[in-house]
């Protein structure tokens, strides 16, 4: 894949499945967002008396290079796909290759308008928000409990912390835990660091070189009151709160605090290690709520499996928020079999089916009553996201992709020790500095 387009992709597949469908819609690969849809669509292609030119057709691709590939591919007027995935972050990047959509008047009630301005650009709808994405912290509510009822344990949990933290701290209640609880409650589940653990490891951390692991690092060093750049738009990574944050992950993977091949990991990899029994916590988006709160999908731990929003810092408490959705290709050669395709995935109806298919739509009233009995964790995500959510100074502009790869490469790089911490916030710096210039 890397060293192909997705046009060529698409191209091949349609060739490969000729005549199945009218509508053709690009999605993001992998993961709930996949599966949901492709519920929701083969819901949509069930419907009575839908017309052929209406029948969709979904492909995936692979999420490494996506977004790029995607670009160079709109902006060469591809017809592969009609509709196609899109995100809060991207949206500047893609609006002048799309055309603005239509979503009908179920929208607002569906999602409400705080949700559908997640997918607007210049004032224009450009998607159907199809899931809201923020952080959750994840923990072993029956270790938790276990630890605040043990005099014994919070004795050996306080020498912990002092020894690797400098500080003697004491166990709290997950709501009340700063970054540096957290990480001293990673330390003291930790087999390397307390041989009466009952799990292997404290934590689950997502340090593979990829964009979207930054997304979930960055909101420990936002709590410290980091930020892409200042008011005046200089770039402010080499920063203490920067710096705080990248230490913590590194004493927490040095001391063996989460998996020793952490550093390949993303989404997948950090669920299925959580579910295996042998974590307490993990930082991880809320789109693994569904799968670790299944009994039948995480035996081990569902039944035990608390969440809350991610730990507090020194400038407050602190979640990454974006959307992802699906907009309207300018080159479509079926805008209207696509357009109405978008209109129904802003229905309630549409919505239900997705939300119980494991997707992570941000609902309201009606919409999320719906299906809020089956789906708990769907209600906390307008409310973190008023609350806590953030978007870094620079997160939308037409580069923010390769800013977050460019911090991916650098960052990886210093928790698996080959650069130095001051060479990594060096280059992310000067890097960052050319590219929110526009080179």
């Amino acid at each position: 894949m890397q060293s192909t387009t997705i046009s060529a992709t698409l191209a091949f597949l349609a060739l490969a499945t000729p005549g199945l469908a009218e509508v053709t819609v690009l999605g993001w690969p992998g993961g709930p967002e996949e599966t949901a849809l492709r519920a929701a669509t083969e819901a949509y292609n069930a419907r009575e008396g839908l017309a052929d030119a209406d029948r969709v057709e979904l492909l995936f691709t692979s999420r490494d290079g996506f977004y790029d590939k995607l670009a160079a591919d709109l902006a060469a007027g591809t017809t592969a796909f009609d509709a196609h995935q899109i995100a809060t972050y991207s949206i500047g990047r893609y609006a002048p290759f799309m055309t603005p959509v239509d979503l009908g008047p179920a929208a607002a009630t569906t999602f409400g308008e705080s949700v559908l301005a997640t997918q607007q650009f210049d004032g224009k709808q450009f998607g159907v928000p199809t899931d809201l994405s923020l952080h959750f912290l994840y923990y072993r509510s029956d270790l938790i409990d276990a630890l605040l009822a043990d005099a014994d344990a919070a004795a050996r949990y306080t020498e912990i912390a002092q020894e690797h933290l400098g500080e003697a701290l004491t166990p709290k209640a997950p709501d009340e835990w700063t970054w540096r609880d957290w990480a001293a409650t990673a330390l003291y589940f930790t087999k390397a660091v307390n041989p009466d653990s009952p799990t292997r490891y404290g934590a689950v951390l997502q340090m593979k070189n990829l964009l979207f692991n930054i997304m979930v690092f960055q909101s420990l060093p936002r709590a410290y009151g980091g930020d892409w750049t200042d008011e005046a738009g200089k770039v402010t990574v080499d920063s203490e709160a920067y710096r705080t944050g990248l230490d913590l992950y590194k004493m927490l993977y040095d001391a063996g605090a989460t998996p020793p091949d952490s550093t390949g990991y993303e989404f997948a990899e950090a669920n299925a290690a959580y579910a295996s029994g042998q974590v307490a916590t993990m930082v991880q988006w809320n789109a693994a709520a569904a799968e670790l709160t299944d009994p039948e999908k995480a035996p081990t731990v569902a039944a035990v499996t608390a969440t809350i929003a991610p730990p507090s810092g020194p400038e407050g408490r602190f979640t990454h928020v974006h959307s992802l959705g699906l907009g309207l290709n300018a080159a479509a050669e079926n805008k209207e079999g696509a357009q109405r395709f978008l209109q129904w995935l802003a229905t309630p109806e549409a919505m239900a089916i997705y939300a119980r298919a494991g997707g992570a739509p941000g609902l309201t009233g009606a919409a999320l009553e719906a299906v809020v009995g089956e789906r708990p964790d769907l209600a906390p995500l307008g409310e973190y996201a008023s609350q806590y959510g953030y978007v870094m100074r620079g997160g939308t502009s037409a580069n923010a992709l390769a800013i977050y790869q460019l911090q991916a490469a650098e960052f990886t790089g210093y928790w698996a020790g080959t650069e130095s911490l001051d060479q990594a916030l060096a280059d992310t710096t000067k890097g960052m500095t050319e590219l929110l210039a526009g080179k």
